[in-house]
């Protein structure tokens, strides 16, 4: 089992970020238990837990809110208004349907927030996704004078929204959303921008277009929504998390299933008939569906156990007995050869090697 990691790099460029805004980057890192000056200690390219960065980037989101301005960045991702709108489409039936409330959401509060989405259906069998937003100009506090990125906030600003919305569809239907055409109406960036779009859409790109939108097939509107309201609080608790995984493994029916297990961890494991149900799939199409994902259930579970462990071992100081309880194991001992087999590391040592904590 591969962890996903992000780099050191991405961490000290966030903490740079919000001192540059004039917020208090140790204060928000010690929310989630980061030292910038233990960060900087480290090579740019040293590995990280993904779901460390998730949690900065929601406790960095909830302070840059406080400056009271729309925020430019990845479509208003970890924001009020972002989750307001989660809560408004997730009753949806299909992914049309959620993508309709989401226009008509977005629509009413694009005065206040400045960016919004757009369902486009056209006759040919084709559907856009289009994301308009509101450049803000370079005297905007959430765009710091001799940021390296200040020139072109108006790329970042809109293709990073069209991505989010791109995973947001997948984890809605539990499928990778397949993009036909991606165009940018924004200048071109960089190549390894570019190549960094490219993991997440697998199609075209074309920058300085006349629109910002994604192009895909009109049958995918009908895909299912395999989500609830019941959902959404881990949803809203890994928001960076899922984007990053998206760009290294596509929203699939795995996926799906990840996110049902951890709902229900503390009631115990799903059963796969539980969750073959939930899907709207019988359990022999869901046995095909995983083998073209080259996975299992039980695969799938250890993974989850596997990101929780890290999680609460990070962030919770959890003991490893109670860990063992929460994720179902009879013996103490049995979770720490599980984490090792999952990591490399006992739990002790896994602490110890990441060396971003207060207290190590």
């Amino acid at each position: 089992m591969s962890e996903i990691t992000v780099t050191a790099k991405k961490f000290t460029r966030l903490f740079d970020y919000l001192e540059r805004v004039g917020l208090d980057a140790k204060g928000i890192g010690a929310t989630v238990n980061l030292l910038p000056e233990r960060l900087m200690e480290l090579s740019p390219q040293h590995p990280l837990p993904a779901q460390q960065y998730s949690r900065l980037y929601k406790a960095a989101v909830v302070q840059l809110q406080t400056l009271e301005q729309p925020l430019p960045w990845a479509a208003g991702i970890g924001s009020e208004a972002f989750e307001l709108m989660c809560h408004c489409i997730i009753g949806a039936r299909t992914l049309g349907e959620a993508l309709r409330l989401a226009t008509r959401f977005d629509k009413l509060l694009y005065p206040m927030i400045s960016y919004n989405v757009r369902l486009i259906e056209e006759s040919s069998g084709i559907a856009k996704l289009s994301y308009r937003i509101k450049i803000v100009d370079n005297n905007s506090k959430l765009v710091p004078q001799h940021w390296d990125r200040a020139d072109y906030q108006e790329t970042v600003a809109r293709a990073s929204g069209l991505m989010v919305w791109h995973t947001f569809c997948g984890w809605l239907t539990g499928l990778p959303l397949e993009t036909t055409a991606v165009q940018v109406s924004a200048p071109y960036l960089s190549k390894a921008y570019e190549e960094g779009m490219k993991k997440v859409f697998h199609c075209p790109i074309q920058f300085d277009a006349q629109e910002n939108t994604i192009s895909f097939s009109s049958e995918q509107l009908q895909r299912r929504v395999v989500h609830t309201a019941d959902s959404l609080p881990e949803f809203f608790n890994n928001l960076v998390y899922q984007l990053i995984a998206s760009e290294q493994v596509p929203a699939s029916t795995s996926a799906a299933i990840k996110s049902l297990v951890s709902i229900d961890m503390p009631n115990g494991m799903p059963s796969f008939a539980a969750i073959a149900e939930h899907l709207h799939m019988s359990e022999s199409s869901l046995r095909r569906r995983l083998q073209k994902e080259s996975t299992s259930y039980q695969a799938l579970k250890d993974q989850v156990r596997c990101e929780v462990a890290i999680d609460k071992l990070l962030n919770e100081q959890a003991k490893v007995a109670e860990l063992a309880e929460y994720l179902g194991f009879t013996e103490p001992s049995s979770f720490v050869r599980s984490f090792k087999g999952w990591t490399g590391f006992t739990p002790r040592a896994y602490k110890g090697k990441i060396g971003l904590l207060g207290a190590p």
